[in-house]
């Protein structure tokens, strides 16, 4: 399965540090919104689990889903405008095949599929106009937002 990276960024939004006081509220904020009906401010989320690009260890996020079908969704490696990619997305690319979502007490293995071309092109107008904020962060940053397609693996 190959799954290539693309170029980060010179210029984007400032990214949120990573420590133990992040991580904390983040865990919070996961069984809130787990508890909630995996939703936060009108999006609907899944939790993406990926094994670490540096470390081996398995790591979980927490990201915005868009329905592709019946057994596949969309993500956008967006980082809310980030000159950087996500942690998750560089995971992805190095372990493709160790990739798994959660959502509505359901959880499953995926294949990742980075979308490119006019495929991509479909699914971020989708993703905006679901989301129009996802416009916002495209503007904030020079690096072209990764949008991933996960779909139920075999």
């Amino acid at each position: 399965m190959s799954f290539q990276k693309t170029p980060g960024g010179t210029r984007g939004a400032r990214g949120t540090p990573s420590n133990a006081v992040t991580r904390g509220i983040m865990r919070v904020m996961t069984r809130w919104h787990r508890r909630s009906g995996d939703k936060f401010q009108g999006q609907d989320l899944l939790y993406l689990t990926t094994v670490g690009a540096k470390t081996g260890q398995k790591r979980q996020s927490t990201v915005a889903r868009f329905p592709d079908g019946e057994n596949a969704w969309l993500v956008a490696a967006s980082a809310g405008g980030s000159a950087h990619h996500p942690a998750w997305y560089h995971n992805i690319a190095a372990h493709p095949d160790q990739v798994w979502i959660e959502f509505g007490g359901r959880h499953m293995r995926v294949t990742a599929t980075q979308l490119d071309g006019d495929a991509r092109a479909q699914a971020w107008q989708r993703i905006t106009q679901a989301q129009p904020r996802y416009a916002s962060y495209e503007q904030k940053t020079d690096r072209a937002i990764p949008v991933i397609r996960f779909s139920r693996a075999n």
